[in-house]
Parts: C-alpha cells; sequence; structure tokens
C-alpha cells in the first residue's frame, strides 16, 4: 500500500538532512515522487529554496523539474508516510561515536509519525545501532509498536562527494528491512531512482556493517601507502614512483598516502571499533590503520620543520602557506579536515601559518579551527605545503611557486602533483 500511495502522490516522502547525502536523495526522489525536504539549519533551507546546493555538488539544473518543499518546519513533516534519515554521524574528540544528531532525528520522527509509516536510516552507524538505540527513541515518543504500527529499513549512503562518475543512480543501493515486506516495498522505491538496482541485506545488521567495513578497508590500505611512504622516505625513494611501477601487475590495488580526513573515511572505522570494544573484542589491524594515518599531518610538518630548521636564522620568523583547508578535493567541506594537524603541530613553533582555498569558507574555518583564511599571499614563503589536491592548483606554474616563495624553499606536495615538473624549489612528497 506505502508503494502505490507513493507513486499516486497520496503520500510524502521525507527526507531529514539535507547535506550532502540527504539532497542529492531527495532530489532524486523529486523528480519521480513528492518528497518534503527537512533540515534545521534556516540559511540551508534558504539556499535550497533558490536553488543553490551549500555543498556545491549539485547544479541549478539538478532543482528543476522537482515536486519538492524545502522546509524546517516539523508541520510539514506530519504529511509524509515514507522517512529517510541521513543527517551526520561523526565521532567525539575521544574517537567516540557521536549519534545525538541522529537521535534527535528519531525523536523528531516519533512525534510525527503514524501506524503504516516507514522510516529508513542512511547514516553511518555501528551494527546494531538501528534496533538498539534509535527504534526505542521512536516508540518512546509515538507510543507506537515497531513492526506491527510502523516498519524500518536501513540503506547505507554511498556519495561520494566531488565524484561525478559514481553517482546514486548508478550505484548499486543496499537495502534492508525489519521483515520481508519491508524489504520489497523499500526495494521496489529505491529501484525508482538507483538505475543500477539494489542488493537486499539479509538483515538491517548485516546492511549498517557493510557500510562500516567498506570505509574500514579503504582506510586500511591508505594507512599501508602511508606507512610504506613512511619507509621509503628515509630510504630516499620516491613513493609514488615505486607505487607507478607496481600498479603494472594485473592485481595491485591501486591506493595512493595522503591525508585521510573528513566524515567517512575517517571516521567509520571508530564505529565499528567502537562496537567491537563493547563486546570485549580490541581491533588490531583497524586501529593500528588508525593510528597512521591520524598521525600524517605531524609527519608533514615534522618534514616542514626539519628544512625550516636547516635554512632559516629565525625559526619564529619563518613563513608557510599551507594550499588547502577542505577534507578532500573539489568540495567545499572541512569537516575532520587532517590540514589543521599541520596547522596545529607548525604553530607549536610559533611559524607564521597561511591556509589558503579556493572553497572553503572563511567564516567556517574561523568557527571550526580558529584559524582566518589568508586572501593576500605573501612573496616570501619558507615552504609551501599544497595539501588538497583542488583542480585548480593543478594547472599552477612552477614560476607561480617561485614567486611566493623564497630562493631555498621546500615545496611540499602531499599528493604528488608535480613531482614531474622543475619547479626551482627543493620539493618533497609523500
Amino acid at each position: 500500500m506505502i508503494v502505490k500511495h507513493l507513486e499516486e502522490k497520496k503520500s510524502k516522502i521525507a527526507v531529514i538532512g539535507l547535506g550532502y547525502v540527504g539532497l542529492p536523495i531527495a532530489l532524486a526522489f523529486s523528480k519521480k515522487l513528492s518528497v518534503i525536504g527537512f533540515d534545521l539549519n534556516k540559511r540551508r533551507i534558504e539556499m535550497l529554496n533558490k536553488g543553490e546546493d551549500p555543498s556545491m555538488q549539485m547544479e541549478k539544473a539538478d532543482f528543476e523539474n522537482s515536486d519538492i518543499v524545502f522546509t524546517d518546519d516539523y508541520e510539514e513533516l506530519k504529511k509524509a508516510n515514507f522517512y529517510i534519515i541521513a543527517v551526520p554521524t561523526p565521532v567525539d574528540e575521544h574517537k567516540v561515536p557521536d549519534i545525538s544528531l541522529l537521535l534527535l532525528a528519531c525523536s523528531t520522527i516519533g512525534r510525527v509519525i503514524k501506524p503504516g509509516d516507514y522510516v529508513i536510516f542512511e547514516s553511518t552507524v555501528y551494527p546494531g545501532c538501528t534496533e538498539e538505540d534509535c527504534i526505542p527513541v521512536i516508540e518512546e515518543m509515538s507510543g507506537l509498536k515497531f513492526v506491527k504500527d510502523f516498519k524500518v529499513g536501513y540503506s547505507p549512503e554511498r556519495i561520494n562527494p566531488g565524484d561525478k562518475q559514481h553517482l546514486l543512480h548508478n550505484v548499486i543501493k543496499i537495502v534492508s528491512g525489519c521483515d520481508e515486506e519491508s524489504l520489497d516495498n523499500i526495494a521496489t522505491i529505491y529501484c525508482k531512482v538507483v538505475e543500477a538496482g539494489v542488493h537486499k541485506a539479509s538483515s538491517i545488521k548485516v546492511a549498517e556493517a557493510a557500510k562500516v567495513i567498506e570505509n574500514s578497508q579503504r582506510d586500511i590500505n591508505i594507512a599501508l601507502m602511508n606507512e610504506l611512504s613512511i619507509i621509503f622516505d628515509k630510504m630516499n625513494i620516491n613513493t609514488y614512483e615505486v607505487l607507478e611501477a607496481a600498479g603494472t601487475k594485473w592485481n595491485f590495488l591501486n591506493f595512493q598516502p595522503g591525508l585521510v580526513g573528513g566524515h567517512c573515511i575517517g571516521v567509520d572505522p571508530y564505529y565499528l571499533t567502537y562496537k567491537a570494544e563493547a563486546l570485549g573484542f580490541t581491533s588490531n589491524v583497524i586501529l593500528a590503520g588508525r593510528q597512521i594515518n591520524d598521525g600524517m599531518g605531524t609527519h608533514i610538518a615534522e618534514k616542514v620543520l626539519q628544512h625550516i630548521a636547516k635554512n632559516s636564522n629565525n625559526i619564529h620568523e619563518s613563513k608557510v602557506l599551507i594550499m588547502g583547508a577542505t577534507f578532500k578535493e573539489n568540495v567545499p567541506d572541512i569537516r575532520n579536515c587532517k590540514v589543521f594537524d599541520i596547522v596545529k603541530s607548525l604553530q607549536t613553533y610559533h611559524i607564521n601559518v597561511h591556509v589558503a582555498d579556493p572553497l572553503a569558507s572563511s567564516e567556517e574555518v574561523e568557527e571550526e579551527y580558529g584559524i582566518s583564511l589568508t586572501e593576500e599571499l605573501a612573496k616570501d614563503y619558507d615552504a609551501v605545503v599544497l595539501a588538497v589536491q583542488h583542480d585548480q592548483y593543478k594547472d599552477l606554474s612552477p614560476e607561480y611557486f617561485r614567486s611566493i616563495t623564497k630562493e631555498n624553499a621546500l615545496l611540499v606536495d602531499v599528493k604528488g602533483i608535480f613531482r614531474r615538473i622543475e619547479t626551482g624549489r627543493q620539493y618533497w612528497s609523500l
């Protein structure tokens, strides 16, 4: 019945959380069904109503011909019968999962849910979270009974910010439900916007676990590359040249060293290890990978410090430019950005650090990290750290770097963009 009512637009889909995950889902469904896009951020709602995506992932055209209402009004949510929750699930300063926004969303749903309604979770969680933590909140707030009065499913997001190839419609979607009926209905509804089709997981816990291991696997492989880069640096071997050579073998996995931040790869493994700890098991491999990746910002800063110590008469008068303040290339998102580990390490030695980025909001950087982005660059940097591989940086010339640095300056090219170009400055990459 829920599928038919949605198809006939007698029922609506509500997407709670309109960030880089929720907005693409809401807009995709709005081409076929009637949608309510809900977010507590009034500024975000204002921008979305103008057809502007604060995350800079969706184009103006994506908002056209859409049956969607963007709102922060709780009353609007009562008009929906199929709720998709896509709110952030970060970790706190102690690397412990922070599901406060998720539980707040559950509380909100609990106030508006009706018998026969569906609730689908897309936010990354540890296995068991949906049934053990979220559903009890909905039951308590609504007075309804899980399965008997309302259905629940879990369909982990697979959005990759900045990626224009792997999109919602062409990536297989994992779906799960609390029973066979809900699984079939949820699969049918998602198939309306996911052309690649769906994979029906046997349970909600299986779907939850699949999500956290996707990024844990990537995290561990990148950690190996980072550890190799530290080893090869001691041998005076360029890591990217080694990877290029090794990559000629058909089954060599294409991973590269780098800063691992953001709200997926740098966060999801902690959700898995947290649950493992609760069950009395301490992860060795996963946490070891996290330790290596979390230490790369400090490692890079140490290379800069070593160079400055050798080439500067007064370390406190030295200047370093960090190019890039987002967690990955070509996105404006600064959450859990490991670039600022480099900044903090350098500032410990009272070095003047300037941070620039063509996409990041200076306001957001100031609020999140207490640092103002630099608009007017100096001409005498002792070191430049090209930390984020934005497209705007790829075409920079050797003359550009020479124009903003001292003759004995160091260019730290984290991702090895300019490793084949003679910059006229000392060069180092991971």
